[in-house]
């Protein structure tokens, strides 16, 4: 996917000037009119003919060594919010899809996880479990503990239910068993509810174990791995 975006390397801090850049050179006025002119700054104009290719969340960030048990996840909409941001493919950055048409809010963050596949072409999505709401576009480590199957307008589109990793207060939680029924209702009813008032029908399934969650990990990471493949060979 084309990602590229205009870059400018050269801009760096100077600390001990505390300027952005280095101050451009002056030539002296002439002396009829008494108007300086300024210099353009070499760096400055050589540095906008370049190119350099951003770093894409969804294939430049690493899964993680302890994957499809704990991964990074790459967090799209914060706990608490309305508004339903998401993965632009092309560019790599979140962008607003739009606000919920239902008077709901996301119960816990929600994001995807990086380097995995679905049948839907999209990366797996996770929903994180933990105390803070987190900024879109933030990554974390998180630990799979269940999944909840979806069928969103007809088609499969499963989440995982996680746990932040480095989350004291959820650092028990290695099953979905492990979460009180109410919290397990709570996220299931805001799934049923959310796209309502569009008048697109969401059916959710009970909640499945952990190992279920691992293994719908590692088959999307795996159709991730042929992808890439495919893609090497054409």
């Amino acid at each position: 996917m084309d990602c590229s975006l205009q870059a400018y390397p050269d801009f760096q801090l100077d600390m001990a000037e505390n300027n952005l850049l280095t101050a451009p050179t002056q030539e002296p006025a002439p002396k009829k009119t008494g108007i300086r002119r300024v210099a353009l700054n070499e760096r400055i104009l050589s540095s906008r003919s370049r190119r350099s290719v951003a770093a894409h969340p969804w294939h430049d960030l690493e899964i993680g060594p302890g994957a499809p048990t704990v991964f990074n996840s790459v967090v799209e909409i914060g706990k608490g919010s309305k508004v339903k941001y998401e993965l632009d493919k092309a560019s790599g950055l979140i962008k607003v899809d739009r606000v919920l048409y239902s008077s709901v809010v996301y119960p816990h963050n929600y994001g995807f996880i990086p380097r995995t596949l679905c049948e839907d072409n999209d990366p797996m999505d996770v929903l994180i479990l933990m105390q803070e709401p987190v900024f879109p576009g933030t990554f974390l480590r998180a630990r799979a503990i269940g999944l909840m199957p979806m069928i969103d307008q007809g088609e499969n589109d499963d989440k995982i239910i996680a746990v932040c990793a480095d989350d004291p207060e959820f650092r028990h939680c290695n099953d979905i068993k492990d979460l009180p029924p109410h919290r397990l209702a709570e996220i299931r009813r805001f799934f049923e509810d959310y796209k309502k008032n569009e008048n697109k029908s969401v059916a959710v399934e009970n909640f499945l174990p952990a190992d279920a969650a691992v293994a719908a990990i590692q088959h999307s990471m795996d159709l991730y791995a042929s992808y890439i493949v495919e893609t090497l060979r054409q």
